[in-house]
């Protein structure tokens, strides 16, 4: 991990060792206007903005990307987070920069309903964007990459939701495009910010034993270094260690300790030849004992992110296994930078006599992803979807031929006659697994050979299938076919599941279905027409209660013309109107009948440890001892009174003030205030404000009996959807 910050003459540097023509001036100039565009602005860390840039540049240089890649990735941020616009990109830098810039700039300007919709939103927007422009993606991975190696100066919350993101979502994108230099280090840093005790716990185990497994990998080493030279085949002979999220991983999935994870460290062989990756495994065989099951050829079967090497494990001396992998040169370009090298292969047309061979095939999966997610309008059922899709774990089956289809586990072989075609999968009425008949249901294991028997009387899919196939493009495959075939049915379908989720709210189909709202919702959803609307319903591409709450949305902007804070304030003025001040419920020790008031820098109630001090003129002000203003009192010590609660007065009532923190989201007032109000409590004033990051602050002044009821308040507030922090406001 790199956590030096870089300069454009470290990105200049590095773009020369690439070996190809590099447009110092434009780099320069695109760094020129993002320093003035960015100057004055902050991290969270104290640094200057333009170090963030400036590092995610870095990053893309050392995946030996081109020219326009580095300025985009010194723009990326320029216009959604200065006053430059698209426009003046197009203008500096032409179209090509502007575009991964605009690929990479989140959407600002259109108002969701929830965080996770805009989420959803903005990830389907990089991947139309990814699909355009592959360097898109490249570009958000490095931004990613350096946010996380700056992840420290984030509070624990912000911490842990971008931790794990980038678990679910961004680790994964880097394994699928083959990026694994990114990969891992992703992976090990969401897992020390995810699991920190389990992070130290085993960052210390292995340190332990640091020295040992040293040894014992250099020996191995230098025998296979003698070995291969006996042999003349020529080879770099290369120790490295596992890395930490892949060792716990191993450690939870098999539930083991540490000391039974034998393969903590990797040896890596790289050859000039294929002929002598085989050779070189030879010659390794002969020196140990290969464990059974453990040889996985990926020259001869490459995974769908471009990987070729072979892998086995051996035991190695003392009985201790060892995982060797054997590739070539070009084989370990591409294994550390996937796509990123494809790219440069392509760009700079260097690697003529390579043996490895990267087709536009290679990016059939995103593909295919482009095409479901056109057709998923449920948000939580596309970023369930895309998160499963971005899993690593498949399985490698053949046609009769001989033709290698990849499939997620636990597919089925409808999932692999979607694969072949769709029309294959909508003939369907049976298969053969290794020759043998099979239920067309049956989970397929890597090396089966699988037969689809058709029919031209089959009548197409069945609806069960949807809840069988593991692939989302047999899913979306079978989709529309029932989309294309029972559109009436579905509309009818739809319409009839509507009005009854409706009614379920006490409404009517009336008082939501204006036409302006329901624009608002077509537009929304990209449907062209109210039928398209209904259809989706009826097929199940859209929730109902998806399109409810968006019309609810527009209900409420209509017709409750007062904001919430209004009514708030109407409902504080009456309660203070009606109100009696009670006793004090304080008693002064040494005096009787003395006027008390309660500070309010600090709001005492019922259970806070209390202090008194005695005013000119005004009682005494009844102070928490933690307050912060007491400090500066506490030097009069001869005004200081010692102070109780009175036991009998506990229904008296006391002011406190309380502040909120949460993802800001339309509702999010409203609940934050019926879980104050379920508790019986009153609301003496509310503000909220919202940063730009999105981010809502709600300051409340309760009323409350005393520390219990707020204890309770409070929890109950920290239950509310988006809430992550709440507290009993300080004053200062």
């Amino acid at each position: 991990m790199e956590n030096a910050n870089k300069t454009i003459d470290d990105i200049i540097k590095r773009m020369k060792l690439n070996k190809r023509k590099t447009n110092v001036a434009l780099i320069q100039k695109a760094y020129n206007f993002a320093a003035e565009h960015h100057k004055g602005q902050k991290r969270m860390s104290g640094e200057d903005y333009i170090m963030h840039p400036l590092n995610v540049a870095y990053i893309l240089a050392d995946l030996q990307m081109d020219d326009a890649t580095i300025c985009a990735a010194l723009l990326h941020d320029v216009v959604e987070d200065t006053e430059a616009t698209n426009e003046d990109i197009v203008k500096n830098f032409g179209e090509e920069i502007a575009e991964m810039v605009a690929g990479v700039t989140k959407l600002s300007k259109i108002q969701y309903v929830t965080i996770e919709e805009e989420q959803v939103e903005n990830y389907r927007k990089m991947f139309l964007a990814m699909g355009k422009d592959i360097r898109v993606i490249l570009i958000k991975l490095a931004d990613r990459l350096h946010n996380m190696r700056t992840l420290s100066s984030l509070k624990r919350e912000r911490q842990i939701a971008n931790a794990k993101e980038t678990m679910e979502l961004y680790a994964p994108l880097a394994n699928r495009l083959g990026i694994y230099s990114l990969k891992w280090e992703l992976e090990d840093l969401a897992f020390r910010y995810l699991y920190p005790e389990e992070y130290r716990e085993l960052v210390l185990s292995i340190e332990k034993k640091r020295e040992e497994r040293i040894e014992f990998i250099n020996k191995i080493m230098e025998e296979i270094r003698v070995a291969l030279k006996k042999q003349k085949i020529v080879a770099e002979v290369t120790g490295r260690a596992k890395h930490l999220y892949s060792i716990y991983r191993k450690m939870q999935r098999d539930n083991i300790a540490l000391d039974q994870v034998y393969d903590l460290f990797a040896l890596r062989i790289i050859v000039n030849s294929v002929k002598d990756c085989y050779a070189a495994i030879g010659v390794v065989h002969e020196l140990y004992t290969p464990m059974p099951g453990r040889f996985k050829d990926y020259i001869a079967v490459p995974k769908p992110n471009m990987y070729q090497s072979i892998h086995n494990t051996l035991i190695g001396p003392k009985g201790t296994p060892f995982e060797v992998q054997v590739r070539t040169w070009d084989m370990h370009r591409v294994a550390e930078y996937g796509i990123a090298a494809h790219w440069a292969y392509k760009e700079a047309n260097r690697f003529k006599k390579s043996n490895v061979v990267v087709t536009e095939d290679k990016l059939a999966w995103l593909r295919e992803t482009l095409e479901w997610q056109k057709d998923m309008q449920d948000p939580d059922e596309f970023l369930k979807t895309l998160k499963t899709e971005l899993f690593e774990d498949e399985v490698y089956v053949f046609t009769p031929k001989g033709e290698i289809k990849t499939l997620p586990r636990d597919a089925t072989p409808i999932d692999f006659a979607y694969t072949i075609h769709a029309e294959v999968g909508h003939r369907m009425i049976g298969c053969k697994i290794n020759s043998k008949m099979m239920p067309i249901v049956t989970p397929l294991k890597s090396g089966d050979i699988v037969e689809i028997i058709t029919s031209d009387t089959a009548k197409g899919p069945s609806r069960d299938w949807l809840k069988i196939v593991k692939s989302s493009s047999a899913k979306t495959k079978i989709q529309q076919w029932f989309k294309k075939t029972e559109r009436e049915d579905n509309i009818e379908k739809g319409k009839d599941i509507l009005d009854k989720e409706i009614k379920k709210i006490g409404m009517s189909h009336s008082d939501l279905f204006k036409p302006e709202w329901i624009q608002v919702v077509l537009n929304r959803y990209n449907y062209n027409t109210v039928d398209d609307m209904y259809a989706s319903i009826g097929f199940g591409g859209i929730s109902p209660n998806k399109i409810i709450t968006r019309l609810l949305e527009e209900y409420k902007k209509e017709h409750e013309e007062d904001t919430i804070e209004e009514k708030i304030q109407e409902l504080v003025t009456e309660r203070l109107r009606k109100q009696k001040i009670p006793k004090s419920g304080v008693v002064v020790k040494g005096i009787d009948n003395c006027l008390v008031k309660f500070s309010k820098c600090c709001n005492p109630v019922p259970g806070d440890d209390i202090i008194g001090y005695i005013t000119k003129g005004r009682g005494v002000s009844i102070h928490r001892k933690d307050c912060t203003n007491l400090k500066d009192l506490l030097s009069e010590e001869e005004r200081i009174i010692e102070v109780e609660w009175y036991n009998e007065n506990e229904k008296a009532e006391y002011n406190v003030d309380i502040q909120v923190l949460a993802n800001d989201r339309t509702g999010l007032l409203s609940d934050v205030v019926k879980e104050i109000t379920a508790q019986k409590i009153n609301i003496m004033g509310v503000n909220t404000r919202t940063s730009k990051d999105r981010i809502a602050t709600i300051d409340a002044t309760l009323e409350v009996q005393g520390i219990e009821q707020l204890n309770q308040v409070i929890k109950q507030i920290r239950k509310v959807d988006s809430v992550y922090e709440v507290t009993r406001k300080k004053w200062y």
